[in-house]
């Protein structure tokens, strides 16, 4: 204790008893972020449900390049498929509900087929003719 002069240890008490006692008085403000009400959604109709389900299908790899194989962009083929009526609309989004998410090879198959449907209609949609050779 020679080495700390009484003023100095005098002082740190005093500093340390302030601090404590003033991290012990201000507790941490903490709680719970704010999350949505449940059961309120963008979509409002069967028509825009149906319009994200393929919209969801057109962003996966193989349809967006089989879509630039045929010379047709993304930004294209978003817009043709918001044009499509309601009943074509809902026969591509039935087709690609529900599939299985992998692992057997005939939900492989399934997809394969619903994705070469896809970009058969928007081909079509579009003009274009098909030639298979």
């Amino acid at each position: 204790m020679r080495r700390f002069p009484r003023t100095l240890r005098f002082w740190t008490a005093l500093f340390m008893a302030c601090w404590w006692s003033v991290l012990h008085v201000a507790p941490a403000g903490a709680g719970l972020a704010p999350s949505r009400l449940s059961g309120h959604s963008t979509i409002s109709s069967a028509r825009d449900a149906d319009l994200l389900i393929v919209q969801r299908a057109l962003e996966h790899k193989m349809v967006a390049q089989k879509l630039r194989d045929y010379g047709v962009s993304p930004q294209e083929a978003q817009l043709r498929v918001a044009a499509l009526p309601d009943e074509d609309l809902h026969t591509l989004a039935s087709a690609s509900k529900g599939l299985p998410s992998g692992g057997d090879g005939l939900g492989v198959l399934v997809t394969v087929l619903i994705i070469i449907l896809l970009v058969v209609v928007i081909l079509k949609l579009m003009n274009k003719d098909i030639i298979v050779r």
